[in-house]
């Protein structure tokens, strides 16, 4: 007798739907449930700080499949629905109706929450994490009106030009010396900073904020009038099932390059996921698109027992105004990085590098303008193109990933052609 086996995923988010495609297009015929806590149907989130927010592309543009494609393949959508316990010896699943749920694997896509200000009047702070979240700051960004955001990353800075292209009178508080800060160094950072000063945006940095009233924002350095109060200060993982089941959670849900957790059956992926990456040797937790499709797919498969290994380079985009950015690789914030700018950064078409002293492991590659080098010494941890789409991010991804030894004297210098695995001098 054939015994069906049940595979459940909880998050009916980008992560989860994609894990249910590639079950289904890898031959999984056992029964399979997606558990969300939204009405909608699974959808990607970048547009809800991008194209939805601003009218400019419409809901469904963001949804993964149809709700046809769920019917023909199956896959029965719990929506609505929040898991609220997770019984691992007994492989059960209850949710918030009082329903359960039996599995052989689980798959915890279970995403982020925005972080909730530890200020007075922190409540009365709009946030961005859902459509309904999207719909209601659409409705805030009136003409004319202030608009205060909290938070200078890539969702705060996004935000922020939503708010200019709808007439809003901007302010963007950041506790940095510059949004972006982390992430991108001072270097490359301050061009960000300088496009959204040129926007008319006030940026209010080194600052931090106090309390949160009816009509302003309280900061060390004085009050600001505000309309509207956005909080853009980060995502926290959405860890409590497996908290409360045992699972090892260290900022995420912890797993081993299989993206297997250390309970039996049960997998995590997406932002959630804390994983080990083989090519940075180290546990990391990405909030990103690409990281969150890829990442389900690959948990999918090893749910069905295949040999997985999860080492994708992470990989994201932003648009703000006309500035077009796609950024890949991984900069251990640890390391000290040598930040390179290639292009012409006022008119906002530039390459940039992070580069970090070479191991000696890598392969030497080294591009010359006749000029002196010091040689090859350092490899691309990460890098990033600003409207260059003719080029794109395609010669970016390979540097990063082949780790090739450069000469950051020659590959700052745009007249000479970007490296190749097999380039030399003379070339």
């Amino acid at each position: 007798m054939t015994v069906t086996e049940h595979f459940v995923i909880v998050g009916a988010s980008l992560a989860g739907a994609k894990a249910a495609q590639t079950l289904r297009e890898e031959g999984f015929q056992g029964s399979l449930v997606l558990v969300g806590s939204e009405l909608e149907l699974p959808y990607e989130r970048p547009s809800l700080s991008k194209g939805y927010l601003t009218g400019a592309e419409p809901f469904e543009k963001a949804i993964v499949h149809d709700s046809q494609w769920y019917a023909d393949n199956d896959v029965e959508l719990m929506l609505g629905r929040t898991a609220t316990a997770l019984d691992t010896a007994e492989h059960r699943i209850t949710l918030s109706d009082g329903a359960t749920l039996t599995y052989n694997k689980l798959l915890l896509a279970t995403g982020a929450s925005p972080i909730a200000l530890p200020v007075r009047g922190a409540d009365a702070a709009l946030t961005l994490r859902t459509r309904q979240d999207a719909d209601t700051i659409r409705s805030a960004l009136q003409p004319g009106r202030r608009v205060v955001l909290i938070g200078g990353g890539w969702i705060g800075l996004e935000l922020a030009s939503a708010a200019v292209g709808a007439g809003c009178d901007v302010t963007v508080i950041e506790q940095a010396e510059l949004p972006l800060l982390g992430p991108l160094g001072p270097e490359v950072a301050a061009i960000f900073a300088d496009e959204h000063r040129a926007k008319g945006v006030h940026l209010l940095t080194g600052a931090a904020v106090r309390e949160i009233t009816e009509s302003s924002v309280l900061t060390d350095d004085g009050e600001i009038p505000a309309d509207v109060v956005i909080s853009a200060v980060g995502a926290r993982p959405v860890t409590y099932l497996a908290e409360g089941a045992g699972i090892e959670v260290d900022n995420g849900i912890v797993t081993d390059a299989s993206l297997r957790t250390s309970a039996p059956d049960v997998f995590a992926a997406g932002d959630v996921a804390n994983a080990f990456h083989p090519r940075h040797e180290r546990h990391t937790r990405v909030e990103h698109w690409d990281n969150a499709a890829e990442q389900g797919a690959a948990a999918a498969r090893a749910m069905l027992g295949q040999e997985v290994s999860y080492d994708r380079t992470p990989y994201f985009f932003t648009d703000q105004y006309d500035l077009g950015m796609e950024y890949v690789g991984w900069v251990d914030p640890a390391a000290e990085a040598l930040v390179l700018v290639r292009g012409d950064a006022e008119a906002r078409q530039f390459q940039a590098f992070w580069l970090v002293a070479g191991s000696g492991e890598e392969d030497s590659v080294r591009t010359t303008s006749g000029g002196a080098s010091s040689g090859p010494t350092h490899r691309v941890a990460a890098a990033m193109h600003v409207n260059m789409w003719d080029v794109g991010a395609d010669p970016l991804r390979l540097l990063v990933e082949t780790r090739l030894l450069v000469d950051p004297e020659t590959l700052a210098d745009p007249d000479v052609p970007l490296p190749t695995p097999g380039s030399t001098d003379g070339d």
